[in-house]
């Protein structure tokens, strides 16, 4: 079911002038609704699915350039859509949970999810952590298609390919969603080095509020579980470090 496909003098345009396509997945009709026109009073193009089967189809269909999932849906659920989706093709996914639930947080960010959002929640914080998310994927982009000398990050046993957006530990390939590689280059580029909450938040979501930081530690904890536990240093009370174990 399409709800748009028109777009604002002030659209968010990508890089050579594209309007982004957005894929709603939502089997509430009311909050389907909302977040659709306010997507689209954002210049967005915007369609919406009510369940998973559609969603999985509507996103080969459209190739859209984000979506926001909602786990819970009839039929297969969004932790599957999302696994579906991804195995298609890379594309960003902003999970919505009804359930403040860590566990819930974390199997999807293991799927493939890059952020989530617990209802209820704002359209003004839902926005900007959308376009957060397409402005990332457009850096990642530009840094594909202009490598640069320093395209390698090694810090102990783990190497990161910034130009190949790849991640090794031990000769092994770890499998990042986008979201937990950029995490990842700002750790491991200052090895070390303490880097709050607050500024992972900015750099790597471009988002300001400090009620996201929780976002940052869920990440975190994702990160450890592919890469290993004994990688990343907490700093109680503010923040993380990279710092391989001494010997490797």
């Amino acid at each position: 079911m399409s709800l748009s496909h028109g777009h604002s003098a002030t659209s968010p345009q990508r890089p050579g002038g594209a309007v982004s396509t957005i894929l709603i997945v939502e089997d509430e009709p009311a909050i389907a609704t909302a977040i659709a026109q306010r997507l689209t009073a954002e210049g967005w193009r915007t369609e919406v699915a009510r369940d998973g089967v559609s969603a999985v189809d509507a996103a080969a269909r459209l190739q859209p350039d984000a979506v926001v999932l909602d786990v819970m849906l009839p039929g297969i659920d969004g932790l599957e859509v999302c696994r579906r989706i991804q195995a298609e093709r890379p594309v960003p996914v902003l999970m919505l949970t009804a359930r403040d639930d860590e566990t819930d947080m974390l199997v999807g960010l293991g799927v493939g999810a890059d952020d989530y959002m617990t209802k209820p929640f704002s359209m003004r914080e839902l926005v900007a952590r959308l376009k957060a998310l397409l402005r990332r994927v457009d850096r990642a982009a530009q840094v594909s298609a202009t490598p640069s000398a320093e395209s390698k990050i090694e810090v102990g046993d783990v190497v990161v390919d910034r130009d190949q957006r790849r991640v090794y530990r031990m000769d092994e390939e770890i499998h990042l969603t986008p979201t937990e590689f950029d995490l990842l280059v700002m750790l491991a580029s200052a090895p070390k080095t303490v880097l709050t909450r607050e500024r992972l938040l900015a750099e790597v979501w471009d988002w300001v509020d400090a009620s996201g930081t929780r976002t940052v530690d869920s990440h975190i904890k994702a990160l450890r579980r592919k890469l290993g536990a004994d990688l990343i240093r907490t700093v109680h009370g503010v923040g993380y470090a990279f710092e391989p174990p001494e010997g490797i």
